[in-house]
């Protein structure tokens, strides 16, 4: 019974790709106005809009990853719209918008899920997701509303989907640079400026850096911080073909961080900071950190922390799974007391930014970096 389900599915998948037009899916040409006029958001970037030809209407049926154009109907949170340039475009009712579906996973603003049908939906990132919001921070305002108004597809009535303009996963080369992930104990705990003064500390101090951002919500703001850093090539998990990470199978973000890692490898880095969004404790993040792939490539592993509590069980935490963790960082460092408390409770160095962006920290630390052999 599992096997025919399985091919009742795999039809109708090839239904929704080759046969979109039906007495319940409408299709409509896409016009150069409507083109023209739409802001596109940064996870769209991927995208060749010369190859959108038309929009699915009625009774499409969404998928993660989607291209889908939108109108503005109400403002709300997000105010304004990243580019794919990294340029914050101001939002204005009536405005059409690209951006793709996908979940969001944010404990400071929202938690979305994916809709099974074109009905009204939200702007939930600024980086361009599209999703339901099911629940929100208190200090998040109600989300911008949006009406979909189709699936943007190529002229032979195939969804343009993110998975289709991926990076190609290739295997590692002969040698894999040395990679260290840096973890968070929350949202807002420090994780992307730690990254960023890590990645210049080390580019001082003549190695060549690659970075990726592994999981979660898609967002030029990580990679553009990156690039200023000075690190000779970035990755995110969109190039991989995701929109977000949030309920994505583990084995296909460590899938991406294999990829990432060989792909930066490739480009002759010596060395790649990996950033894992949100806290351990975020399902996503706590099963990635555990999986094989993840142990295997990652050296060592920085933890920013809010404050000296919270590093204090996070150090716990990921010396329980016997992950291998170098220092302490992150808005922690901001309070010489938290400093001090976070030392005396952890037996763990901790880092400031200054000594990140100098790479003087790689000497109170075990790393050499080096290479690993692959």
């Amino acid at each position: 019974m599992q096997r025919i389900h399985g091919m009742i599915g795999a039809a109708q998948e090839t239904l929704r790709e080759v046969q979109p037009s039906s007495e319940e899916t409408g299709c409509r040409a896409l016009t150069g106005d409507e083109l023209r006029q739409a802001k596109r958001s940064y996870v769209t970037g991927r995208f060749d809009l010369g190859r959108a030809a038309c929009l699915l209407t009625g009774a499409a049926t969404p998928k993660a990853g989607d291209l889908m154009l939108a109108r503005v109907a109400r403002i709300g949170h997000h105010r304004k719209l990243e580019s794919p340039e990294g340029r914050r475009q101001a939002l204005f009712v009536d405005d059409l918008i690209l951006l793709c579906y996908g979940a969001r996973y944010a404990s400071d603003q929202f938690e979305a899920l994916l809709p099974d049908s074109l009905e009204s939906c939200n702007l939930v990132a600024a980086g361009g997701i599209a999703a339901i919001c099911t629940g929100k921070h208190s200090g998040a305002r109600k989300p911008t509303e949006i009406e979909p108004l189709g699936l943007v597809a190529d002229a032979q009535g195939r969804v343009l989907n993110l998975s289709r303009v991926a990076e190609t996963r290739s295997k590692p080369g002969v040698q894999r640079p040395f990679a260290l992930a840096v973890v968070g104990t929350a949202m807002n705990a420090g994780k992307t400026t730690t990254v960023a003064a890590m990645i210049r500390g080390l580019a001082r101090n003549g190695l060549k850096v690659g970075a990726a951002k592994i999981t979660g919500t898609g967002a030029g703001c990580d990679r553009w911080a990156m690039v200023d850093a000075g690190a000779a090539a970035v990755l995110d998990f969109t190039d991989f073909g995701h929109a977000s990470t949030y309920l994505v199978p583990v084995a296909e973000t460590a899938s991406i961080l294999e990829a990432a890692v060989a792909a930066l490898g490739r480009e002759g880095c010596d060395v790649v900071v990996v950033e894992l969004a949100d806290g351990l404790l975020f399902p996503e993040t706590a099963e990635l950190v555990e999986n094989s792939s993840f142990t295997r490539l990652i050296s060592g592993m920085i933890l920013a922390a809010g404050d000296s509590m919270s590093a204090g069980y996070g150090a716990h935490w990921l010396a329980s799974r016997k992950l291998p963790l170098l220092a302490l960082a992150g808005k922690l460092t901001s309070s010489p007391l938290m400093v001090r408390e976070a030392e005396a409770a952890c037996d763990i160095p901790v880092v400031a930014l200054e000594e990140f962006e100098s790479g003087a920290w790689t000497q109170r630390v075990a790393y050499d970096g080096k290479r690993d052999a692959a």
